[in-house]
């Protein structure tokens, strides 16, 4: 057969008029479910898409107007709407300004400069001024041109927060247990951290969604995590009195000894009983002299979150089902209103304020006890369509579209997590100021932070509203401009960040994340050389910036794992795809995989004859040796596998025929674990001394840095011996190109 000329080669589709007015948008046109397959964006897609940016494309004359307007803009615009500047080289887009331009910056802290360099860090004014006439007002961060690595290694403890109950709680975990932990790792332990679920605060409803992954602000937290006895002006309320003790003690008895789920509804009323009869008690000089302090640095975010709150406490959650007047954070009604109601937006400003007060005293409790992290605070990927961020910063979310995943090998139907998008250009416009605002209020407290579905920085899966998740596309965002304020923002308070890079990452992501110092996450289960021959990876070839850990709270427990448990509860619960027995065999399989590996680096003890007679707790001990083994910088324990649970504290897939979010930490048999039995459990402290080395026929190793085990904070540093394994994202033989799904958990009526 003759050699095909150039013409004889299929050629690309030429760009429509629609395909290249979404492209100058920052709307993809395709999108790639796996390597070397296109899928082609519907019309209906780009459409809603470009039209939830602003831009009309309902007909051929609109499409051709507005990209002739977008076209133009672009032609005549001198900089991008933010400028972005790394360390102390010279922003990249200024070096393509017109010879002659002049410059006018005033930084943050009120200079007036002419020349970007050795500029502070920082959000500053720029005005550039053209011999042509040009001119531009923009925004240029100046940001470090990496985060510090950890300093040293470090292991901690995860925990869902609200299922950690100890015999002073009020039927869920708090803030107070949150702070008996942390003292009690980090002192008795050696723990480097504690990573939380995320704490904001959740929109109410009858019953209120679970799920801390779709709450109603990021930016504030949920007061019923408040230790209400640790505030200061309980002991003086009318109506605390011991009846209010007896029924929080029979509510948590009920978790504790009754079998009763975590009824988040139930301890919220005792709460508020107990906090509206607080607020009654005037608070003394001091007091109210930091509460003012609190008022005015928040200043309108805080207004309008508690407006918010004051407003749905009368017509209910759904700010859409308002008044109209209400539903307009700025309107003259709302305003109005807000002065109606002062009493009650005061309560609930007091409530962000005393629940920011607990939470700074849990991160000093982790400081006080040695951590050299402290708290890892969880930033969910966005809020819930009718709460409160939604109502007060509607001008930056985009209408009528829906953030998800497209279709891929784990869902050929994709998902729709029924989280309202923000705007990319109306954050640009704007500096990134509502970005920048919640992580500051993250950070605040936190030593780390872990950012929920950390590819949502570059890109996010758009779907509009009515239509399946297979009539979605991605929406790029300004990862550079992303990136810069989430490193400036960490290295002003210190902390570390940490990236949940799970599922369909795209080429670039890792890297990109890795150089500027993100750390990713590692999942056992999932770290195979899916690249070469599928088998799981061996510890050296696993990345050192990164949280390694065994599980996460979407995922089965490790015991539930190692068991076949997880495969049985599916079946029960009816979401298996293929039968039982190929479900039991593919499991089984997986797991043998893993054992063999641990066997074969000898990490697996107690054996009599061979792996056969380890117990369940025996492997769980091995996973973390391997843990240990790998170069990761921080290693996570799952707190529940410290106790064997063998129950997820999330199914996705699942709604109402699974208690997802509201179980109590538990033992093998289902029984529930206080804080107190914990601490006293000879399983878990056989767990730590191995993930501290201290183990019987354990040696001591060394890190992937060299450090020995120990010369981090204090000696529970963990250790791993991966001295020779490649450093940084993209090690590990295409880990993340295999079968793990994108973001469990998030589908539309799915608690995430």
């Amino acid at each position: 057969m003759p050699p095909r000329r150039p013409a004889d080669l299929p050629q690309a589709p030429s760009p429509t008029p629609l395909s290249r007015l979404a492209d100058l948008h920052g709307v993809a046109t395709s999108y790639e479910p796996s390597p070397g397959r296109t899928v082609a964006a519907s019309d209906t897609a780009l459409v809603a898409a470009l039209a939830a940016l602003g831009v009309d494309a309902g007909t051929p004359d609109a499409v051709r107007a507005a990209l002739a307007a977008r076209e133009d803009a672009l032609r005549g615009r001198l900089l991008p709407p933010t400028v972005v500047s790394w360390g102390e080289s010279a922003p990249a887009a200024l070096a393509a300004l017109p010879d002659g331009t002049r410059l006018r910056i005033v930084t943050e802290q009120g200079e007036t400069r002419a020349r970007p360099e050795q500029l502070p860090p920082g959000v500053h004014a720029l005005h550039a001024a053209a011999p042509d006439g040009r001119t531009a007002d923009v925004h240029l961060v100046v940001a470090p041109a990496r985060l510090p690595a950890p300093p040293g290694r470090a292991y901690g403890l995860l925990v869902q927060l609200y299922s950690l109950l100890s015999r002073r709680s009020w039927g869920m975990g708090d803030l107070g247990d949150l702070g008996e932990l942390t003292a009690w790792a980090g002192r008795a332990l050696g723990a480097g951290f504690v990573q939380v679920n995320p704490l904001h605060a959740a929109v109410p409803g009858t019953p209120t969604d679970p799920s801390p992954y779709r709450p109603s602000s990021r930016r504030f937290p949920d007061p019923v995590h408040l230790r209400v006895e640790d505030v200061p002006e309980y002991a003086y309320a009318d109506g605390c009195d011991r009846s209010l003790l007896e029924r929080a003690e029979r509510l948590r008895d009920s978790v504790l000894t009754k079998g009763a789920l975590i009824d988040r509804d139930a301890v919220w009323e005792l709460k508020r009983e107990a906090l509206e009869a607080v607020r009654a008690v005037p608070l003394g000089p001091g007091r109210q002299a930091a509460y003012a302090d609190f008022l005015a640095e928040e200043g309108e975010a805080l207004e309008d979150h508690a407006t918010w709150c004051a407003l749905a406490e009368l017509y209910g959650s759904d700010w859409r089902r308002w008044p109209p007047g209400l539903r307009d954070p700025r309107s003259s009604e709302t305003a109005r209103a807000r002065g109606e109601l002062m009493d009650r937006v005061d309560f609930h400003s007091r409530l962000a304020w005393l629940t920011d007060a607990q939470l700074a005293a849990a991160q000093r409790a982790a400081r006080d006890a040695g951590m050299a992290v402290g708290l890892v605070h969880d930033l969910a990927v966005g809020v819930h369509p009718d709460g409160a961020d939604a109502w007060a910063q509607q001008e930056y979310f985009a209408a009528g579209m829906s953030v998800g995943a497209p279709p891929d090998a784990f869902n050929s139907r994709g998902q729709d997590w029924g989280l309202p998008p923000w705007r990319p250009d109306r954050l640009a416009a704007s500096g990134y100021a509502p970005y920048r605002r919640l992580l500051r209020a993250l950070f605040r407290h936190a030593g780390a932070l872990r950012i929920d579905h950390v590819m949502g920085l570059f890109r996010l899966w758009w779907i509009p509203q009515g239509h399946p998740p297979t009539e979605g596309t991605y929406i790029r965002y300004d990862a550079e401009a992303m990136l810069a304020i989430l490193t400036l923002e960490a290295s002003r308070a210190g902390a570390l960040v940490i990236g949940e890079d799970l599922g369909t990452v795209e080429p670039g992501v890792r890297e990109t994340l890795q150089s500027r110092g993100v750390l990713g996450t590692s999942v056992l289960w999932f770290e195979r050389d899916w690249d070469g021959d599928g088998l799981p990876l061996p510890p050296e070839r696993w990345r050192a910036d990164c949280l390694a850990t065994a599980t996460t709270h979407d995922l089965p427990s490790t015991a539930s794992r190692l068991t076949g448990d997880h495969v049985e509860l599916r079946d029960r619960l009816g979401l298996l795809t293929g039968s039982l027995e190929q479900e039991r065999a593919a499991a089984a399989a997986d797991t043998g995989e893993w054992l063999a590996l641990l066997a074969r680096l000898g990490l697996l003890r107690g054996a009599s004859g061979g792996c056969a007679a380890v117990s369940e707790e025996a492997e769980i001990q091995a996973v973390h040796r391997f843990l240990l083994r790998t170069p990761a910088r921080l290693v996570g324990v799952w707190l529940p596998d410290a106790v064997g649970d063998r129950r997820p504290q999330n199914l996705p897939g699942t709604w109402d025929q699974y208690p997802n979010w509201r179980l109590p930490v538990a033992d093998a048999e289902g029984r529930p674990v206080t804080l107190e039995d914990l601490a006293a459990s000879p399983r878990l402290h056989a767990l730590i001394d191995v993930v501290r080395g201290r183990a019987a026929g354990d040696r001591v190793v060394r890190d992937g840095t060299g450090a020995a085990d120990g010369s981090g904070p204090r000696d529970g540093a963990g250790a791993g011996d991966g001295t020779g394994a490649r450093d940084g994202a993209g090690a590990g033989g295409g880990r993340g190109a295999g079968p793990v799904p994108e973001a469990d958990g998030k589908t539309a009526g799915t608690p995430a």
